[in-house]
This record gives C-alpha cells, structure tokens and sequence, in this order.
C-alpha cells in the first residue's frame, strides 16, 4: 500500500493541476514529514488551499486526506531509520506537552484497536492456543517484551510453552526445531518488521502448525502467514515503539485463555504456596 501511493503519485504527476503538482513533489521528497501533517499545514507548507489538498486526496482515489494520509503513515513506519524517526517526532511534538501527546496517543491506540478487533478471529486464537500440543512465544527486538510478558503468563498455565526470542537466527531455528503439526506458534512484530519473526513463522506453517500473528495490519508480512491475525495499533513516539496497544491485546489473551484454564491456575498457585511455606521462600532477606 505504501508503495503503491508514492508509484501512483509519480505515474500520475501528469495529470494533476499545478497546485496538485506541489503537493505531489512535496510528498515524493518528504513523505516522512507530509505523512504526520494535517491537510491544513501540508498546504500551507505548499503554498495552496487546504481544499486543494483534500481534493488531491480524492484524485489518488482515497476517501478523503486521512485515508491517504493513513497510507503514507503505514508505509513509512517500516522504512524509517531511528533518526528519522527522532526528526519526525519532534517536528510532531514541537513545545507541547510530551506526557499529554504521548499518553493521549496511546489511549487513542487502544480505543482504535477495540474498534477495530476482529472478534471471531481473537475467540478462534483462543480457542487455538488451548487445544495445542506445545505453544511457541516468537518476538525479538522491542517485541521481545511482549513475548516475555506473554510466555511468563502462560508458562503458569501451561506445561509445554517455549519463548523463543534470541538475536541470532541460526538459534532461533535451534529453538522452534522440532515444531509440528498440533503445535502453535504465535508470532509478534510491529513496524519495522522482523525478518527473522517471519522466517520462523513461515518455517512452523511448512511443518503443519498453527499460526497465529500479533501485529498492527493486514499488510504485515506475519498476517499473510497467520491462520489467525489479531492487530493493534502501534504507533512511535519518537524513535521508541509505541506498544500499549498490543500490551493491551496481550493481557486481553492472557485473560481469555486464563478464563478456560481457572481450575488449573488456581491449582498451580495453591501448589506455589505450599513450596514457598515449605521453603521459606519469603526470608528477610528476599524483603
């Protein structure tokens, strides 16, 4: 889609009035700033009417300035180097409030990804991950977390559960090695993607696993490889990773599947209480 707007733009550039010819130049050299500028300040920046702007919107086929806008935004966030990233946030942030833009960003990303969850996709996960033989956490870089925060959930859950998350390909495949049919592998990346998530995502379908992908869009590599996709909206908030969306999802998931497995939770905590009386877990020391 990302690339599909600056290739349209260009293949188009013919046809487009002299006003509409600003813009289209203006986006082809400095996508990375027209993507996060309203219609009003992108025109003002080109010297033609916020009207024109929209109107060029509609010309491209788009359903107004924020569909187009939402296609620039998604196509740079995979492209953008961390300096990039670092420019374009403070162009964003300017003298406002940080802790206000920041957090208010977020709460929009969770309201947006409630929106627009797809609910039989997220109950069918569910539904995956408890009928699997072995579950496989994958997430590296920023994702990592996620994954971590995930697998220490389900390990208290589940006996079979491997995080696999490691800088190093070659281990990666170490660890998923013996991934088949019955098992499940649920695969997390946000922009810029992770080539080495979706070598392993890609390895566990050729073995016959279920996939299921946390990610932000139907056009992310990991969704053309899920059996089941469940999106959140991530966003940067200068060269970090907005993830409190997709931490939202993931708790969502932990509580799901921890709905269907309350016997067995509440068993593997009465039974983590009696070995931390049994061994004095809780000393002076550990306070």
């Amino acid at each position: 889609m990302g690339k599909d707007i600056l290739t349209t733009i260009q293949n188009e550039m013919s046809s487009f009035s002299k006003g509409q010819k600003l813009i289209a130049a203006y986006i082809l050299k400095f996508y990375d700033k027209a993507a996060f500028m309203t219609a009003s300040k992108l025109g003002k920046t080109v010297n033609v009417s916020e009207s024109t702007v929209v109107r060029f919107a509609a010309e491209l086929g788009y359903d107004g300035y924020p569909a187009m806008q939402k296609a620039l935004q998604e196509m740079i966030r995979n492209k953008l180097t961390a300096v990039q990233r670092i420019e374009v946030s403070n162009d964003r942030i300017g003298n406002h409030d940080i802790l206000s833009m920041v957090m208010h960003a977020d709460a929009e990303n969770i309201r947006a990804t409630l929106e627009e969850m797809n609910r039989q996709d997220f109950d069918r996960s569910v539904s995956t991950i408890l009928a699997a033989r072995k579950i496989y956490i994958l997430g590296v870089r920023s994702a990592s977390a996620l994954s971590s925060f995930l697998g220490f959930y389900f390990n208290m859950m589940f006996e079979n559960v491997v995080v696999a998350h490691t800088n190093s390909s070659s281990e990666l495949f170490e660890q998923i090695l013996r991934i088949r049919e019955g098992d499940v592998i649920i695969g997390i990346s946000f922009p810029r993607y992770s080539r080495r998530t979706v070598k392993a995502m890609r390895y566990a379908k050729d073995r016959g696993a279920g996939v299921i992908a946390i990610t932000d869009s139907a056009a992310s590599p990991l969704a053309e490889l899920a059996d089941h996709t469940l999106m959140a909206r991530s966003d940067m908030a200068s060269f970090v990773d907005s993830l409190a969306a997709p931490l939202s999802l993931v708790n969502a998931l932990i509580v799901a599947v921890s709905r269907k497995k309350s016997e067995e939770i509440s068993g593997t905590f009465s039974k983590l209480e009696k070995i931390w009386d049994e061994y004095e877990v809780y000393e002076k020391t550990d306070e």
